[in-house]
């Protein structure tokens, strides 16, 4: 079913300064930055910065873990069999399903992995987008 860690994604008040803090002091390698995010790499860690208010409760940050295409609608009907609390609806590439778990963390399960982006990306970028 799932596979790894697929993706962080961390809400930040001030993506130059986060971007300086992740690359610079931190040794993540970037892929991509656009107006409003980042997408960075350590080791086999995709970690992506989202631009927002940080609120804790209600920003973008989360865990998302990979399945396999053909585990990911068996897995998706069954978290929603079980009456998981769904958070948003996915709008980007790859199929999601954000929920949450028992104590509200902000959970996701994702096919595709940062390469599936980043192609996608280059044919659809987002505003000021860059590569690296």
């Amino acid at each position: 079913m799932l596979t790894g860690l697929n993706h962080l994604t961390l809400a930040v008040s001030d993506l130059g300064r986060s971007w300086e803090y992740y690359t610079e002091y931190l040794g993540f390698v970037p892929k991509a930055k656009w107006n409003t995010g980042a997408y960075l790499l350590l080791g086999e860690l995709w970690l992506c910065l989202s631009l927002e208010t940080v609120d804790k409760r209600n920003d973008y940050t989360h865990y998302a873990l990979t399945v396999s295409p053909d585990a990911f609608a068996p897995l998706a009907e069954q978290l929603r069999s079980k009456q998981v609390a769904e958070w948003k609806i996915n709008t980007s590439e790859g199929e999601s399903l954000y929920f949450r778990d028992p104590d509200g963390h902000k959970l996701e399960i994702h096919c595709g992995n940062l390469e599936s982006r980043l192609d996608y990306c280059r044919r659809h970028p987002y505003a000021g987008m860059e590569f690296y």
